[in-house]
């Protein structure tokens, strides 16, 4: 994806072929045990935050967001104020009233995910643009990301990017290097041709190898699809292809192309067995439930919805415990899986994602919509108030009318 994680946390999973680490562990050292450090009462989730508490709150916020619920705006608030004054995002700041300086591990990932959350919740519109001007000052030549400033382009990063730039209301395409490359030039230069060997034809690479070869690799796939789409983390089901996944060969294919052979590869991928795989090393292949979810997300955007059923069907039954373990992120995950189908996701295998996301991180406002229900039932309630003092009155006019002929009769007899 849709980079579901930070660097240190792709360390960690190895899930792509070149994992990136953070600064603290890239020469190899180990870093020094520290103690977890206080979880800020405005953020999702009990974890350090260290690594991925601007990524976490971007997906949760999106998701509820998504869904119609208002997040606290103790949980909005901590999420901009993270921002630096150059407009770019680092993974966490603890002291956010702190200048950011060369040492803050400012990327495009966070930066990136905080813009589409921050743009989809409205009222932040200096800070996107501040945004969206750091990442656009941070382009590589060849019209693409890495995670970090300057860093070589990968799919994860640029795939993003372009949906912040999306998200905030630019055309991805016309967000230029000074070479004249777009963010759709750099993906397609990462898209495995039709040509290449078994499985990965037609898949993304996360970045070429060290000889330039390119390998597929699900994770980079999945997000680079909608990429390639001009499609953000939040999306929906794209119009039916005509024909069945194809992979078309094209010596530089289009956009629109590598996005169809990306999702080609995904539902070949997820053929034969609903879910798609990771691997520690020296560890079995075992079940990679984010990717899947990443997966159904991108299938869905390009119109695949039959090829999500069997995915989507498989996250239901078992992803419980693997959102249950790793927090808010993985339930915005499958929330936002659900919201690309159409999926209910308050009733996502007997669980409701909403509520589970919402217990990971400060109570929601009420929502837009249960607001106006609210003030429905008042009017209503009112209304019935009105209807029965009328009817009172008249019931208490109607005895004492009663009464008074009753009384008026009686001195009529004699």
């Amino acid at each position: 994806m849709i980079v579901r994680r930070t660097a240190a946390v792709l360390a960690a999973t190895v899930v792509i072929g070149t994992a990136l680490v953070p600064a603290a562990v890239a020469d190899g050292s180990s870093p020094s045990p520290t103690a977890s450090p206080a979880i800020p009462s405005g953020l999702f989730g009990g974890t350090d935050p260290t690594y991925d508490g601007v990524w976490r709150q971007s997906l949760a916020l999106l998701a509820q967001h998504t869904v119609g619920e208002r997040p606290a705006s103790k949980a909005v608030d901590w999420l901009a104020g993270q921002q630096c004054a150059n407009g770019a995002f680092a993974a966490y700041r603890a002291d956010a009233a702190a200048a950011c300086d060369t040492k803050t591990m400012v990327d495009t990932n966070s930066t990136a995910a905080a813009v589409q959350a921050l743009a989809a919740l409205g009222g932040h519109d200096g800070g996107t643009r501040k945004a969206v001007g750091w990442l656009e000052s941070v382009q590589n030549k060849d019209g693409g990301w890495g995670y970090t400033a300057g860093g070589p382009s990968d799919a994860n990063s640029t795939s993003v990017v372009v949906g912040a730039l999306a998200a905030a209301g630019g055309k991805p395409g016309d967000a230029k290097s000074k070479e004249g490359r777009s963010p759709y030039d750099a993906l397609v230069k990462l898209s495995v041709p039709c040509d290449g060997k078994g499985a990965d034809a037609g898949g993304f690479a996360y970045q070429p190898d060290k000889h330039g070869a390119l390998a597929a690799n699900a994770d980079a796939t999945a997000a680079a699809v909608l990429g390639s789409l001009g499609k953000g983390l939040v999306t929906t089901a794209g119009k039916p292809l005509p024909h069945a996944y194809t992979c078309e060969k094209a010596a530089t294919p289009t956009p629109g192309q590598a996005a169809n052979n990306g999702a080609f590869q995904l539902a070949r991928l997820l053929h034969d067995t609903p879910y798609l795989k990771s691997a520690m090393p020296g560890a079995k292949d075992r079940p990679d439930y984010g990717n899947t979810a990443d997966a159904v997300v991108a299938l869905a955007a390009q119109g695949g919805i039959a090829e999500t059923r069997k995915p989507l069907a498989w996250l239901e039954k078992n992803s419980g415990p693997w959102a249950t373990a790793s927090g808010p992120a993985a339930y915005a995950q499958l929330i936002l899986a659900a919201h690309a189908t159409g999926t209910d996701p308050r009733a996502f295998g007997g669980t409701d994602l909403v509520e589970r996301l919402g217990a990971t991180g400060p109570a929601v406002q009420a929502s837009a919509g249960a607001e106006k229900k609210d003030q429905k039932d008042q009017k209503d309630d009112n209304k019935g108030v009105n209807v029965w003092w009328i009817i009172g009155v008249g019931l208490v006019g109607g005895i004492g009318i009663g009464f008074l002929i009753s009384g008026r009769s009686k001195k009529q007899q004699p």
